[in-house]
């Protein structure tokens, strides 16, 4: 009897505890790198940031190719001028070279704020279409694709978004 007792108690708060939930929320993700990617403001503004990472690059490498044979030219006349005339050279020659390392962090920090406010920039203009596109579709929550480990195809909203981006921005 008593362990009917304890049967019947716990199949009761067992009823009572139980509270199914169901959401009619409607959840989507989309690949925030695709939309940058291959949207016509994203290519321009990538194509920007690479122009100016190129043309960061290719000015770098001339410096450091200018030191470079600086650097050698300083090597062939060690035998042939005095020690103190030598021990000059190779002091500017190592003040050229914290000059070139401090421009090479420079050019670094400004081209990582350049590409931050770019990217901003696009995100700061997708957004509110994005917000709009939810609205139309009563779509609760959006999530990036990245942080998504399964989900159904239709949930995948990037190409859609896609038209709409372009669409309105263009």
């Amino acid at each position: 009897m008593n362990y009917l007792y304890k049967f019947i108690i716990t199949i009761f708060f067992s009823l009572i505890l139980y509270n199914p939930s169901y959401s009619n929320d409607k959840i989507a993700f989309i690949d925030i790198d695709y939309l940058i990617k291959n949207s016509e403001i994203g290519k321009k503004v990538l194509l920007k940031i690479n122009d100016l990472d190129n043309k960061n690059v290719n000015s770098l490498k001339k410096k450091d190719t200018m030191l470079k044979n600086l650097e050698t030219e300083i090597r062939n006349k060690k035998n042939i001028i005095s020690d103190e005339a030598y021990n000059k050279e190779v002091i500017s020659f190592r003040e050229k070279i914290v000059e070139l390392n401090e421009e090479k962090n420079n050019l670094v920090k400004e081209f990582n704020t350049y590409k931050k406010k770019e990217l901003q920039n696009i995100f700061d203009q997708i957004s509110p279409i994005i917000s709009n596109y939810m609205d139309k579709n009563s779509i609760t929550i959006i999530l990036d694709s990245k942080n998504i480990f399964m989900g159904k195809v239709n949930s995948d909203l990037t190409k859609d978004i896609l038209t709409e981006i372009d669409k309105e921005l263009n």
